[in-house]
C-alpha cells in the first residue's frame, strides 16, 4: 500500500511550473555485479508455475504424452511447460530457450537444476505422432472442463459457444513436409482452429497442408468440442462462415440438442427467394452502439480517407441501409426445413460526388435457434469475427504458429505446446476475484499481458523449503497480481 501511494502522488493531477531541464534526467549511471542477490525480470512465471501445480497439469501431461522410454533427466509435462514458459516470458522461438536456460535465478525459480535446450525441444516436438498431439489436447481439456466449473457461474455456463475457423501460417521453408500452397498463393500449412467464445479458449488446434479447405475435417473437431463441453455447459451452439455450412450433418446436430448459426453462400436460389419476399417483410436493422460515451461526446474528426476517395474520383461502395427477413428452408442434404435469415444491404456505388448506380447485395444465416429475433441472429452470427482476435494473438502475440519444425506432426505439437501458454493466461484470469479485472483480462492482448502480469521483476530467495520470490517493484496490477496468487494456492483439482 505504501509504494501504491508513492506511485499515486507521483502520478496524481498536480500543477507544474515551466521544468528548466527534460524530466529524464538521470546522470552518471553504473552498473554492478550483486555478490548474493539474484533476480529474473519475469518474476510472474511462479504464480503460472504454481497454477499448473495446483490444478494438475503437470500430473496430466505426464499422463497423457508417453514420448519417452527413460526421464534422463526430463518428464514429457517438463517438455511441454519449457516451451509454455519460454512464451509466457517474453520468448517468441524455439532459440529464446537458450536465454532462459542460461538464467541461473531462473533455474532456481523454477526449482530446477536445469530446462531443456532449444534443440532438446525441437526433437522432442518431432517425436509426436498424430495421436500424441490429440491426446495432449484431450488431456489439457480435461482440465478445462474442472476450471469452467468451479471458476464460471451457472449463468456463465448456460450456454457454451464454440467457433471455428481455418487460419493461413506461412512459412518460408522449401523442405518442411506437409506444406503447401493456401488459396491466396501463400505457401505453408493451413491449420483449424476450434475455440470456447466464452473464455477465448483454444480446445483444438488441428494442422492441415496449406491447400486444404477451411472446413477439412471440421466436423470431427466439432463433435469433440461437444463431448468436452457438455461435461460443463447446459448448451453448445456453433458458430462460423459460410465454409463451416456442412450441411449434411445439420440434422444429426440438430437430434444431438446442438445449436448452430453459419453463414451460407448467397446461392442463386437463396437470392431469388430473397427477392420475391414482400417489402413489408423487411425490416430495418438497428446496429448495436459500440460503446456508450459517459461524458461529452467528441466531435468528430475528418474522414480523411473519405475526402480523398471522392477528391481522386475513385470508385466508392458506400452503405445506405440494411434490411432483415427470414424464411425456412431446407437443404438439398437435410431431411427438415431450417430458418434463414437474410440480411439486404442496400448501397451506392459512386465516383467522385456521382452515384453511379444504386446496389443490392445479400447476406443469408442459416440456423436452428428459435429463441432469438432475425436481428439477434445477424448479431449474433457476427460476433464470431471476435475469433479473428484469438488468431491474431495466437500467431502474433503468442507466436504459436511459426512453424519451426520440419514435418506437419512435429509443428502441429509446437502449435499445440506453444498455445497452452494463452491457456494459462486464461486460467489466470478465471481465478481474478474482481469480476472487472478477470474481462479485462481473458480479453487482454498477449504482449500487453505478459508486461502486465508476467514480467515483474523479482528478487530470488532460496529456502529450506520454500522459493521466495521478493517483488522489487510495483505497478497497477500488482495487487490484482498478488490476490490472485493467494487464490491459486487455495485450489485444489483432484
Amino acid at each position: 500500500m505504501r509504494r501504491k501511494r508513492s506511485l499515486g502522488r507521483r502520478l496524481g493531477p498536480r500543477e507544474w511550473e515551466e521544468q528548466p531541464k527534460p524530466m529524464l534526467a538521470a546522470r552518471s549511471i553504473q552498473y554492478e555485479m550483486a555478490d548474493r542477490i539474484r533476480a529474473i525480470p519475469c518474476g510472474g512465471v511462479g504464480a503460472f508455475h504454481a497454477l499448473a501445480q495446483r490444478v494438475g497439469l503437470v500430473k496430466v501431461l505426464d499422463r497423457a504424452v508417453h514420448l519417452l522410454k527413460v526421464h534422463l533427466p526430463y518428464h514429457e509435462s517438463d517438455h511441454v511447460l519449457n516451451v509454455a514458459y519460454n512464451i509466457l516470458t517474453g520468448g517468441t522461438t524455439l532459440d529464446d530457450i537458450t536465454v532462459r536456460r542460461n538464467d541461473e535465478a531462473y533455474l532456481d525459480a523454477l526449482g530446477a537444476e536445469r530446462i531443456p535446450a532449444a534443440t532438446t525441444a525441437g526433437d522432442f516436438a518431432r517425436r509426436f505422432e498424430r495421436s500424441d498431439v490429440v491426446g495432449l489436447q484431450e488431456g489439457v481439456n480435461g482440465l478445462r472442463v474442472k476450471m469452467w466449473r468451479r471458476r464460471l457461474s451457472r449463468a456463465e455456463r448456460r450456454v457454451a459457444v464454440v467457433d471455428a475457423d481455418g487460419l493461413v501460417a506461412p512459412t518460408l521453408g522449401e523442405c518442411k513436409e506437409g506444406m503447401d500452397m493456401a488459396y491466396n498463393g501463400v505457401w505453408g500449412y493451413h491449420p483449424l482452429l476450434v475455440s470456447l467464445a466464452n473464455t477465448g479458449e483454444p480446445l483444438y488446434l488441428v494442422n492441415r497442408p496449406g491447400n486444404r479447405p477451411s472446413h477439412d475435417g471440421a466436423a470431427e473437431w466439432l463433435d469433440r468440442s461437444v463431448v468436452v463441453l457438455r461435461r460443463a455447459f447446459g448448451q453448445v451452439c456453433f458458430r462460423g462462415d459460410t465454409d463451416f455450412a456442412l450441411t449434411q450433418h445439420f440434422d444429426r446436430w440438430t437430434a444431438g440438442r446442438v445449436e448452430f448459426a453459419f453463414g451460407i453462400d448467397a446461392m442463386p436460389n437463396l437470392v431469388e427467394i430473397a427477392e420475391g419476399i414482400e417489402e413489408s417483410r423487411w425490416k430495418p436493422l438497428k446496429r448495436r452502439i459500440k460503446r456508450i460515451v459517459e461524458t461529452e461526446p467528441r466531435r468528430r474528426p475528418e474522414n480523411v480517407k473519405e475526402r480523398i476517395i471522392r477528391e481522386r474520383e475513385y470508385k466508392n461502395i458506400r452503405l445506405v441501409s440494411e434490411h432483415v427477413a427470414e424464411f425456412p428452408y431446407r437443404p438439398g442434404a437435410c431431411q427438415r426445413p431450417y430458418r434463414v435469415v437474410a440480411l439486404r444491404k442496400d448501397l451506392s456505388v459512386e465516383r467522385g460526388e456521382r452515384v453511379l448506380f444504386p446496389d443490392v447485395r445479400y447476406f443469408f444465416y442459416i440456423t436452428n435457434l428459435t429463441d432469438r429475433t432475425a436481428e439477434e441472429i445477424v448479431f449474433f452470427a457476427n460476433d464470431r469475427c471476435n475469433q479473428e482476435n484469438l488468431i491474431e494473438q495466437l500467431k502474433n502475440g503468442v507466436h504459436a504458429l511459426r512453424m519451426p519444425e520440419g514435418d506437419l506432426e512435429a509443428n502441429w505439437a509446437y502449435m499445440v505446446m506453444a498455445s497452452l501458454a494463452w491457456t494459462l493466461k486464461a486460467w489466470f484470469a478465471l481465478v481474478v476475484r474482481d469480476g472487472e479485472r478477470r474481462e479485462d483480462l481473458l480479453r487482454m492482448e498477449f504482449r500487453r499481458f505478459v508486461h502486465a502480469i508476467v514480467m515483474v521483476p523479482c528478487q530470488i530467495v532460496l529456502g529450506a523449503r520454500r522459493v521466495l520470490y521478493r517483488i522489487l517493484g510495483y505497478t497497477d496490477w500488482t495487487r490484482t497480481f498478488l490476490r490472485t496468487f493467494d487464490r491459486i494456492r487455495q485450489l485444489e483439482f483432484t
